[in-house]
């Protein structure tokens, strides 16, 4: 019989073994289940869809949130999901929990539709707050089911946060179709009808007083109003959106910004009712690039500026390798009799026309109605640069249109590689003209004879520009 001493390290030896092989198990255990959840996440992007996605009548089984610490699953907060159920609180619970943390996550998780009521999200926060949208988030549906103590201007509403990301695959379904039909502001319908148009209807998204902000990879579709706006923020960074509404949709610009700086806005698609994107006053610093607009809307428009004989600044603003198409306009620039103020150093550089109806278009005489009086101030509208700007255009307007201000001329205007043809026919349209200063640097098609040379005298005797240094 083996002695005491040599049958201990035996019972060690087995005893290690088995304490190994016990956590060798859960080891195990825990990376199947990890892989199984990392994949799982991953499979929503590799499932095929049909054309039209509808909100599952019963949602998905809950899965787990993702593990990292600083994640806020609005579901762990009591969210729902099945587009039925009102998901406000929680989204603001999850806003409130997260707004404390640095780095913090929301996450809105895919296979999920969640009905918020008009809401605003209030920082301050701590710094790289991300609000991850992979499901859809909805307003209520129309005016009826709007509750009566809530705002009908917008619907949700980011204030006072600094260095917040809205991004990811999902969408924002704006619901707006009743919206559209209110009987205010008359508008064009399906087959050259004419319809009504909204009156208070919301806003999608709203960034208030906010700065360092990245909107990334959204999908919006059907606003009732505007579908994002910016107002009074600095360092914007807007990229991968695509914005989706019927072509009669009123009031259904894209993106639009008012007292807002250091803004880019890069490879995105817009298809909407009104301006792809517009350009308020207090603006500069813009940078758009690589963006399609239409079928449908009013292309890119800087304005309408000058309303109530207000003051308006907007400067240093570039559009480049973009694609406007089947657009009421193509690059505008719009302001209203009896406003002050100017537009200055704006660049339009390669940009493809596909059947627009006014390709480039400055008017100084805008206004909504037949009842706008004749006033002797204007926004000046001076350096402005248009090159590489190709394509067709509808021969129902002429490809170029200058109407500028009887007393104040827009100024220094250069046009160069400029090659518009009609989208039917042989008929080439001459370019119009008003009071406008500036040059060719290249030839034009068609030729444009009717820019004046030079400067007017005292053309900034009443200082215009002196209101916006």
């Amino acid at each position: 019989m083996a002695s005491l001493s040599t049958r201990v390290p035996v019972l060690l030896v087995i005893f290690y073994m088995t304490v190994v092989a016990f956590f060798m198990v859960l080891l195990c255990s825990h990376n199947v289940t990890a892989r199984y959840h990392h994949h799982g996440h991953r499979g929503h992007h590799n499932k095929k869809h049909s054309h039209i996605s509808y909100p599952p009548s019963i949602p998905p089984e809950p899965s787990n949130p993702p593990a990292d610490e600083g994640v806020y699953d609005v579901r762990s907060f009591g969210a729902v999901g099945d587009g039925i159920v009102d998901d406000t609180e929680a989204f603001k619970a999850a806003w409130d929990a997260a707004c404390q943390v640095e780095s913090a996550v929301i996450f809105v998780p895919f296979g999920y539709s969640f009905m918020i009521q008009s809401t605003i999200f209030t920082g301050p926060c701590q710094s790289g707050l991300v609000f991850q949208l992979e499901g859809t988030i909805m307003p209520p549906d129309g005016p009826e089911s709007w509750p009566g103590n809530n705002s009908r201007r917008q619907w949700l509403v980011f204030y006072r946060v600094d260095e917040l990301s809205l991004q990811g695959g999902g969408v924002i379904d704006g619901r707006g179709e009743q919206w559209w039909n209110l009987p205010c502001k008359p508008h064009k319908g399906p087959n050259g009808s004419t319809l009504p148009g909204p009156c208070d209807s919301p806003i999608a998204i709203r960034f208030f007083m906010s700065s360092n902000l990245t909107v990334e990879g959204i999908r919006m579709q059907n606003s009732p109003q505007f579908n994002f706006r910016f107002d009074n923020c600095k360092n914007v960074h807007i990229e991968s959106l695509h914005i989706t509404a019927p072509a009669w949709s009123p009031n259904t610009d894209g993106i639009h910004i008012e007292q807002t700086t250091n803004v880019e806005i890069y490879d995105s698609l817009i298809s909407n009712g009104d301006d792809c994107v517009s350009i308020g006053a207090g603006c500069h610093d813009v940078d758009i690039r690589n963006l399609t607009c239409g079928p449908g809307g009013h292309g890119i428009s800087i304005g309408s500026l000058g309303n109530h004989n207000s003051r308006a600044c907007v400067s240093n603003i570039t559009v480049t390798d973009s694609v406007i198409k089947e657009s009421d306009n193509g690059v505008r620039i719009k302001t209203w009799q009896g406003g002050y103020g100017a537009v200055s150093g704006i660049s339009f550089l390669k940009i493809h026309m596909d059947n627009v109806r006014n390709p480039i278009i400055i008017d100084q005489f805008y206004c909504l109605s037949k009842e706008c009086s004749n006033r002797t101030s204007a926004v000046s509208v001076s350096d402005i640069e248009y090159s590489s700007i190709k394509g067709t255009y509808d021969i129902r307007s002429p490809p170029m249109h200058f109407a500028c201000s009887d007393t104040i001329p827009c100024t220094n205007i250069t046009l160069s590689d400029i090659e518009l043809l009609p989208a039917q026919g042989d008929l080439v349209l001459d370019p119009f003209c008003w009071n406008v200063y500036g040059g060719q640097e290249t030839l034009t098609i068609p030729p444009i004879f009717c820019l004046l040379e030079g400067n007017p005298p005292a053309v900034f005797e009443n200082n215009d520009l002196g209101y916006c240094s």
